[in-house]
């Protein structure tokens, strides 16, 4: 009996370990949970990002950014939460892929084919150029060629392969600094700020970043527009991307990815060098005094848009006049100033407080079919041209067979209301509708200053409340009594 149980503690052992030998070659393993699976047996979308204006960043203590949108959409159409890794270089975005720590890279990353030995991609969901950057002040550059100082990417980037191939096909001599402690956004920063001669950038973050660093000018387009997209692991396990392609095709028929790039990259458009300059220098020399008054009255909206809106307004000017009578900050009508009870529309306070009351009142009479985070686009073109001429131009979206919600939709049609051809066909006739468009865009650009350039100023402010300490700490105050002797 005693050998019997030895014999059968050996054959258990062994098959423990033969076991233990064929896992990884036993038919269900690893199918038995396909990626979708596993990440909702997790109940938790992990994905990896970088600090940008697009693709992620925080806007009052609160997660905001394109990739994070289409992301946290993405984990709710999973039924998962959303867990957000942020990266400053480009590299470490793939370390987590390949290290099993991201499921999805949603960073705003150019498609590369040098990339698809090892990974994948999803769907494109905007395109981009790359383009050279300079200092203005500095001399422009014709060509790669012509380059008069040092040239820096960051590592990892799509631009690398880009400068590769033009080498090899181009210009032979081109030579560049590859920078693996800052990513594009820090470069692009660094070449504005005159620490580095050159960098290259796609044309959407660098059109964005001008609106708080308009000294960035841009040389020439490197390359044609190319797609952006979301990376993950290559694996025979296809359930993540068809989960992709499904979750990208419900959003293209519902709307919802038109009114996100409508949100992120709809009043991007043409950069003015010197009204971007007027605007933060009016942020550091006129703002200051009259802050509290838009923090005190901005209700439904965010105080800085409703500092965007009086600046398109007034220039922040109090005693602006206009010729047909309407003054101050907000820009008021009599008649409208009158309905608020603001006695001297010149008065910086009754004429904000005036203004977001009637800006509210726009609000509240937005059919309610208009997304939430749209209502404030259309509430603003009636601000500006009237709430009659507003519905027409809903009127006139939805006769066209495109969507009267979508403000992306419906702002197309404005500049058609002071043509004789569309404005016949609408209950109120004509209206000065491209200067609505005009308006609403404008304010867009200046809220996108405003927001981008206060959070510089307090990243600025806390790096040198941690320098001065790193300093105090490490000088110790002498005191008072040796010091003299």
């Amino acid at each position: 009996m005693k050998y019997l149980k030895i014999n059968y503690l050996l054959i258990g052992l062994i098959t423990v370990l033969l076991a233990v030998a064929l896992w990884p070659t036993i038919p269900w393993h690893g199918s038995a949970q396909d990626k979708i699976a596993q990440i909702k047996s997790r109940g938790v979308l992990r994905i990896s990002t970088i600090n940008s204006p697009l693709t992620y960043y925080t806007s009052n203590n609160a997660p905001a950014g394109m990739d994070y949108e289409l992301a946290k959409r993405f984990a709710d159409y999973l039924g998962v939460k959303l867990q957000v890794n942020v990266h400053q270089n480009l590299n470490d975005l793939f370390d987590d892929l390949d290290d099993g720590k991201a499921d999805l890279l949603a960073a705003g990353l150019i498609y590369n084919s040098e990339r698809l030995a090892r990974f994948r991609t999803g769907p494109s969901y905007y395109s981009v150029s790359q383009q050279l950057v300079y200092r203005i002040g500095t001399p422009r550059p014709k060509n790669l060629g012509n380059l008069k100082g040092r040239l820096t990417v960051a590592s990892g980037s799509a631009y690398m392969s880009t400068l590769r191939n033009i080498k090899e096909n181009q210009y032979p001599d081109l030579d560049w600094a590859i920078s693996t402690d800052q990513g594009p956004k820090a470069l692009l920063e660094a070449v504005a700020n005159g620490e580095l001669d050159y960098t290259i950038g796609d044309s959407v973050t660098i059109g964005l970043l001008q609106r708080i660093h308009p000294q960035l000018a841009v040389a020439f387009d490197i390359t044609d527009e190319e797609p952006v997209t979301w990376y993950m692991q290559r694996e025979e396990d296809d359930s993540l991307n068809a989960a992709i392609l499904d979750f990208f095709s419900q959003m293209e028929e519902e709307g919802a990815m038109a009114r996100l790039e409508e949100k992120y990259l709809g009043h991007v458009g043409a950069f003015d060098y010197v009204d971007t300059r007027s605007f933060l220098r009016a942020i550091d020399d006129i703002l200051p005094d009259i802050r509290p008054l838009f923090e005190r009255y901005a209700a439904q909206i965010d105080w800085r848009l409703l500092a965007a809106i009086s600046y398109q307004e007034s220039h922040w000017n109090p005693q602006a006049t206009s010729p047909t009578g309407v003054r101050g900050l907000m820009m008021l009508t009599r008649n409208t100033a009158d309905s608020l009870q603001v006695a001297d529309r010149l008065d910086p306070e009754q004429s904000i407080r005036g203004g977001s009351e009637y800006l509210q009142h726009m609000m509240e009479k937005v059919p309610e079919s208009v997304p939430e985070d749209e209502r404030i686009w259309f509430a603003l073109a009636a601000y500006n041209m009237g709430y009659a001429h507003m519905l027409d131009a809903r009127k006139l979206t939805q006769k066209q067979g495109a969507n009267p919600d979508s403000w992306a939709d419906v702002k197309l049609r404005l500049p058609m209301l002071s043509q004789k051809r569309y404005y016949s066909q609408t209950t109120y006739g004509y209206a000065r509708g491209q200067e609505a468009y005009n308006y609403v865009e404008n304010i867009r650009k200046y809220q996108l200053s405003l927001v981008g350039y206060l959070q510089e100023q307090e990243k600025k402010l806390a790096q040198r409340k941690t320098l001065e300490a790193t300093l105090g700490e490490g000088y110790p105050a002498v005191a008072p009594d040796i010091a003299m002797n």
